[in-house]
């Protein structure tokens, strides 16, 4: 049964879905494919990608179907273990739970998108002079900022069993 304190991370996670999918309405309807408009000069460029691989375009070119039926699968199950974590108060202290659930939101962000598209709606692309960063989106960016949190807590934050204690 989901607890008071586990239910608030799934708010935070249903936000980054509510956010993810607005703005990748926003882009899909609003520009074509292929749509390319600096906003930042040499910084931030508005874009309009899909990526059918993983992270950073990875497998993008496998063309395979069985790609997608597993890259659906793994994304299925890591959505399903991250909700129990939180459901079951197992996923650590407040910057964990708080990084599981911005990662729960953003593969389920991008699910949504591999299940009804086929492949993932990019929109955002950053970079420094000549370097580019593969293009990205509000999902990307949630399950970035949550597995930096889960590793921060890991690190700095975690109260973790040493041989003297244990």
């Amino acid at each position: 049964m989901i607890g008071q304190k586990s239910a608030r991370w799934f708010w935070l996670a249903f936000l980054v879905v509510v956010a993810d999918r607005a703005t990748k309405f926003a882009v899909e309807t609003y520009t074509p494919r292929n749509f390319h408009r600096i906003i930042i000069p040499g910084l931030v460029t508005l874009v309009h990608s899909r990526n059918p691989g993983i992270a950073f375009g990875l497998l993008a070119d496998a063309g395979s179907r069985w790609v997608a039926t597993i890259l659906i699968g793994c994304a299925a199950l890591a959505v399903t273990l991250l909700a129990w974590l939180l459901a079951t108060n197992r996923a650590g202290g407040r910057p964990s739970q708080m990084g599981m659930a911005l990662i729960l939101g953003g593969a389920t962000g991008n699910l949504i998108d591999r299940v009804t598209q086929g492949s993932v709606t990019d929109f955002f692309e950053v970079g420094l002079g000549s370097y580019r960063w593969p293009a990205f989106n509000i999902a990307d960016s949630a399950i970035t900022i949550g597995a930096l949190l889960v590793v921060l807590e890991l690190l700095f934050f975690g109260k973790h069993p040493t041989k003297e204690r244990a």
